[in-house]
């Protein structure tokens, strides 16, 4: 008796082993992510007097992301930033857009100091950005391809909820413009944004980690 109570606890204990195991060795396979922040937009960007905030609030962001492997996943989202004067420039206020179609790679495993149930995932690709002046300017929108990148640090809540930090950088490809008839509260240049957000498996936990 003592010899079948000791072979199904080494078999319970193998068999949690194994499931364990095999949790982890997979992701979620589809999330929703939402994150709220700030954002700086480079003043190069800007023409002549006008200058932006360094810190403008709100930076908000919604995606899906799809893991198509361990590592390696898809995601798509969507950014909404708003920026507006500082004290030395005429006013303005400016809306940003964008949405962008990216790569993403989680680097967790390989960052074997990182606590238990932190993550680090970095994700970058192309985009299209849309500005929209708002005011006496609001005429001047324009649009422009970009590039995103940034990481994530992400703090494993449960099994299917995660919080994280991102801080990214868009690159815009704006072609310049004339400050007299076109230029005035317009923007074409790059931005970064730093943002707090919730991330939430959407295929429940056949892919948790």
């Amino acid at each position: 008796m003592k010899a079948l109570i000791k072979y199904l606890t080494f078999f319970s204990l193998l068999f949690f082993v194994v499931n364990q195991s095999n949790a982890q060795s997979e992701q979620s396979k589809w999330k929703a992510l939402f994150a709220v922040g700030v954002n700086g937009p480079a003043q190069d960007g800007l023409v002549e007097p006008f200058v932006a905030n360094t810190i403008n609030f709100p930076t908000i962001s919604l995606g899906v992301q799809l893991m198509l492997k361990r590592k390696l996943g898809v995601k798509l989202d969507f950014g909404y930033n708003r920026f507006s004067s500082a004290d030395n420039s005429p006013e303005f206020k400016i809306n940003y857009t964008r949405i962008n179609a990216q790569l993403v790679y989680d680097s967790t495993s390989d960052f074997t100091f990182l606590p238990m149930g932190m993550g680090l995932v970095f994700h970058a690709g192309p985009g299209y950005s849309s500005i929209k002046p708002l005011g006496f300017y609001k005429e001047n929108k324009t649009a422009f391809l970009n590039v995103m990148g940034g990481v994530e640090l992400h703090k494993t809540l449960s099994r299917t909820v995660s919080v994280f930090f991102d801080g990214s950088y868009i690159l815009g490809f704006g072609k310049a413009f004339d400050p007299i008839s076109e230029g005035f509260g317009s923007f074409n240049g790059n931005l970064f944004t730093a943002t707090v957000g919730v991330s939430v498996s959407l295929s429940g936990c056949a892919y948790c980690n």
